[in-house]
């Protein structure tokens, strides 16, 4: 078993990135807009913003009342959309109740959807032209890079359908020529399917659901998954300690796939940026 260290992969990739950034005319600009008080967001935001001053990426920040009109988000991503010292725009997600995701992220021009989650940049990743891709995949697929990880012909198997994570995931799988089964709530046997997996990427949401049993013997498990156990403990969707020694990589949580998903983000405000 090996561990496949998210951190160390961030910080390879940070280094490389730097450097790029370092030579360009203009230093990228990334918008950040938070809608309400969500704890874990504001976190994470934090350390999209520190990841900016790292780089040498300006950072602007705009928070916004959880009771914030529809239209007053819109208008605001309107602004953004228009100013040119700004290169990428990220709404973090989710929006409150009551709020349209969907149609805010329609506001977001898509050379400057450095989150990956418009209608045009999800259909280019279908269409293997990809250009911007989400972050979260897009850091996993850097990680089986960097690691050597063959996924050519390999069964690799998502469990989790979301626009965000599981269904670019296996796109991007896809794409690079792995034969893909994409599992959810409503899949039957989903024990069995994941036994079948060379590769098994799990987006559940749900601490410690992928045990030991329903991993194949030498397979390669990513765990995106960011949960709090029965001791309040951070932990991902896979039951780590039981299921690592069954594998031949396994990413653990925390530092695995999170370093790289904001790593990714600095990279599409850089491509962005570049306007290629």
């Amino acid at each position: 078993m090996k561990l496949i260290d998210g951190k160390a992969c961030a910080a390879a990739m940070r280094a490389e990135l730097k450097e790029k950034i370092d030579k360009l005319d203009r230093k990228p600009g990334l918008a950040v807009v938070i809608v309400g008080e969500d704890a874990a967001s504001k976190i994470y935001v934090r350390n999209k913003i520190k990841a900016c001053n790292e780089l040498g990426i300006r950072s602007y920040s705009y928070e916004l009342p959880a009771d914030c009109t529809q239209s007053a988000l819109e208008e605001l991503l309107d602004a953004l959309a228009a100013d040119k010292q700004i290169d990428g725009i990220l709404l973090q997600l989710p929006l409150p109740k009551g709020m349209d995701a969907e149609s805010a992220i329609s506001h977001i021009p898509v050379d400057k959807d450095v989150d990956g989650f418009s209608t045009y940049n999800l259909g280019r990743l279908l269409q293997r032209k990809e250009k911007i891709v989400a972050c979260t995949p897009f850091g996993i697929m850097k990680m089986f890079e960097r690691e050597g990880i063959s996924l050519s012909g390999k069964h690799a198997v998502v469990i989790g359908r979301s626009e965000t994570v599981g269904k670019p995931m296996a796109m991007l799988l896809l794409n690079a020529n792995a034969t893909v089964t994409i599992c959810h709530s409503k899949t039957q046997n989903l024990a069995n399917i994941c036994k079948t997996a060379d590769i098994l990427v799990a987006a559940v949401g749900k601490a410690k659901f992928i045990t030991a049993d329903m991993v194949k013997e030498g397979a390669v498990v990513i765990d995106v998954g960011m949960n709090r156990d029965e001791n309040g403990k951070l932990c991902g969707d896979v039951d780590f300690e039981n299921v690592k020694e069954h594998t031949s990589y396994i990413t653990p949580v925390p530092g695995g796939v999170g370093p790289m998903t904001i790593t990714m983000l600095m990279y599409n405000t850089y491509v962005a940026a570049c306007k290629e």
